[in-house]
């Protein structure tokens, strides 16, 4: 059974792979309100199989964003919004930037990480029905690549957050580890971290399995 009451508000938060190139300043509507990516996905799906129901679908992912920008960034864009459901994803450009702007000490730390998602929990639970995480992931079937484990590391201290404060986390990288068993990570994307049509369709399904959807698709 669907977790998610008719006329309910969910806000997506995160960084390019949530934003998908939807409306600004908020992220809902006809269209590319959503975006292209996994929210409209989502937002399709609810609408197709479950046209007795109005949800108000609302994407506030910001291409570049970390874990610092998305928290600086809470209370107006999240918040704000009255949400009764909040779907956090985050964490990729806290792990990229020690790889492609070593030079900058752009990253943010493994303990700064923590911090801030434990904020955003903070702020939210208590205040919507539920606080929902989905872990950053790196699409490199070979688990010793150097960027793969660190960003399982970050993976790994959100799920601990969510334990933490007695919320959910649904682990993107083993839903994409299931694909990458038959096809190679460029088949979704180049540079292993934004979805496409492929990937943001494995997220939607994640995120749809784990609100109990159960309407049969044909």
């Amino acid at each position: 059974m669907l977790i998610f009451e008719n006329k309910s508000a969910i806000v997506f938060a995160g960084d390019s792979v949530t934003d998908s190139g939807r409306k600004r300043p908020v992220g809902e509507g006809l269209w590319d309100g959503v975006g292209n990516g996994y929210v409209r996905s989502i937002d399709t799906l609810l609408n197709v199989y479950y046209p007795e129901n109005f949800y108000r679908i609302v994407n506030m992912g910001v291409s570049g964003d970390n874990s610092r920008n998305l928290l600086s960034r809470w209370q107006t864009d999240v918040m704000d919004l009255n949400p009764d459901y909040i779907v956090c994803c985050i964490g990729f450009n806290d792990v990229w930037r020690f790889f492609d702007e070593p030079g900058c000490k752009t990253g943010v730390s493994i303990e700064e990480y923590r911090n801030n998602l434990e904020k955003m929990a903070e702020a939210s639970i208590g205040k919507v029905r539920k606080l929902i995480f989905m872990t950053p992931y790196y699409l490199e079937a070979n688990k010793s690549d150097e960027m793969r484990v660190k960003m399982t590391e970050y993976a790994s201290v959100m799920k601990q957050v969510a334990e933490k404060y007695k919320t959910d986390c649904i682990d993107l990288q083993k839903e994409f580890d299931g694909y990458l068993k038959y096809r190679y990570p460029a088949y979704i994307t180049w540079d292993r971290i934004h979805p496409g049509w492929i990937g943001s369709q494995i997220i939607a399904s994640a995120f749809l399995r784990y609100a109990g959807f159960d309407r049969k698709i044909i």
